[in-house]
C-alpha cells in the first residue's frame, strides 16, 4: 500500500465531521507544499503496540538525537484525536514562537510549543493556521 493509499484508508477511518476536516487540511497542506514528501505513522511502536495516534507528515526534517545520531522526520504533522485535530510543526529552536505569534489571532485553539489543537475547523482562522504552516515548513 502506497504513503497515500495508508494516508487515505486513515482519513476514512475517522467520524464523518472530523473527516471532512482532516480531508479539507490534507489538501491544504498539500497545495501549500507542493512535491513535498508525505509520510504516514500508524501510531504503532516495532512490537505492533498502539503508543500515539497516527500521524500524516509533510515535508522533511532531519532530526538531532542525543548522542550525535540523527533521524529523518516531517515537517509538518496532521492527527485526528479524541478530543479534535492536531497540526505539528516541527523543527522550530523558539518554543515561544507559534504561541506568541499565532495563538492570539487563530482563534480557539490551544498553541504550544510545537502543536496547533482545535477542535474543528470552524473553531479556527484557517489563514492563520496555513501561516503558521508555511512557517514550519521553511524552518
Amino acid at each position: 500500500m502506497t504513503t497515500e493509499d495508508q494516508i487515505q484508508a486513515y482519513i476514512n477511518t475517522l467520524p464523518d465531521a472530523k473527516r471532512t476536516d482532516m480531508e479539507t487540511l490534507h489538501t491544504t497542506i498539500l497545495q501549500l507544499l507542493p512535491g513535498c514528501t508525505l509520510w504516514f505513522l500508524d501510531g504503532k511502536n516495532d512490537e505492533g503496540k498502539v503508543v500515539s495516534n497516527p500521524n500524516i507528515g509533510y515535508g522533511d526534517l532531519t532530526m538531532q538525537l542525543a548522542g550525535g545520531k540523527t533521524r529523518e522526520f516531517y515537517r509538518i504533522g496532521l492527527s485526528g484525536n479524541t478530543t479534535g485535530i492536531s497540526v505539528y510543526i516541527m523543527g522550530i529552536d523558539d518554543k515561544k514562537y507559534l504561541a506568541e505569534t499565532y495563538g492570539t489571532t487563530i482563534g480557539k485553539a490551544s498553541v504550544t510549543g510545537y502543536c496547533i489543537k482545535f477542535k474543528t475547523l470552524k473553531d479556527i482562522n484557517i489563514e492563520v493556521l496555513k501561516a503558521a504552516i508555511l512557517f514550519g515548513a521553511e524552518q
